[in-house]
């Protein structure tokens, strides 16, 4: 299939809406479309997000956090539907100034200490509790190299390969085959990593497993974008063994349905203000 010719104009201007199913959710300014505040809860912890990849990297963490014993990690997790502009709100962008999930507030400083992208907020919180993530500097080197690894490769997976196979309104083989190629380079280099190792960073499991984990785990074990044959995810017999033993953990299980009430077997819930939400029929689930 040959892709049609498209000549750029001169001056490129936005009149029309584009980018198929999240078409609402994309445009070329930034700042707030509405007034809108953001509902705070009882706990210090204020997490504003969405059941993405990229918000249960947080969530998790939290899980694994409280898991340990730090009581003091307890929060309150609030849905913010991107696909109906909550994170064009006046609260949400005052958290976020770019208007993507997740956001964190931090309600235990003076002021109030806001953290947006997934990758600080996991390092944020990491540091804050002293948990998955070495003090040795080498071991610690290693877990920001895997971490920001992931942070500046998932956008070939998402925006790239997700997008244009998965969400385009059009298919088009250039853009498909580009990022095909590219995300097929991350899994080996994933892949290489992991033959002799238990977790990306070593023996032990660090923030670098729970950011990567939601993006390739997801894609080896659970046919993110309908592409697991289409890339022969499951090939990568190292990627697959490691985000299976990542998903067994408890943590991970309690982390993964946090803002997320799409999630099978009616186990998502929408919001999280403790632990009993996991267990209680009547906690928020949509």
């Amino acid at each position: 299939m040959s892709d049609p010719t498209y000549s750029p104009p001169k001056v490129w201007k936005w009149d029309t809406e584009s980018g198929g199913r999240f078409s609402k959710i994309n445009r070329p300014v930034a700042g707030a479309l509405e007034e809108k505040e953001l509902p705070t809860g009882e706990h210090p912890l204020q997490l504003y997000s969405l059941g993405t990849p990229n918000g249960v990297k947080v969530t998790v963490l939290l899980e694994e956090i409280l898991a340990l014993g730090h009581q003091e990690a307890e929060y309150d997790a609030y849905l913010i539907n991107i696909g109906e502009g909550d994170q064009f709100g006046s609260g949400f962008v005052a958290a976020n100034p770019n208007s993507k999930i997740p956001a964190l507030v931090d309600r235990s400083t003076s002021p109030a200490t806001r953290v947006f992208e997934s990758g600080a907020i996991l390092m944020y919180l990491a540091e804050k509790f002293d948990a998955f993530l070495p003090q040795e500097p080498s071991a610690r080197a290693e877990v920001f190299s895997w971490l920001f690894w992931q942070m500046g490769s998932t956008p070939y997976l998402g925006g790239g390969f997700g997008h244009f196979y998965a969400y385009a309104p059009e298919k088009y083989e250039y853009p498909i085959d580009r990022f095909a190629m590219e995300v097929k380079r991350q899994l080996d280099v994933l892949d290489r990593n992991l033959a002799d190792r238990r977790f990306l960073s070593g023996d032990e499991y660090t923030i670098a497993d729970i950011a990567t984990c939601p993006w390739y785990g997801s894609l080896v074990l659970h046919d993110l974008y309908n592409a697991e044959v289409f890339l022969e995810t499951k090939t990568y017999l190292n990627v697959v063994r490691w985000a299976t033993e990542v998903e067994a953990r408890p943590g991970y299980q309690r982390g993964q349905r946090v803002n997320r009430p799409w999630a099978p077997d009616g186990q998502g819930l929408a919001e999280r203000h403790s632990a009993s939400d996991f267990d209680s029929p009547e906690s928020p689930k949509s």
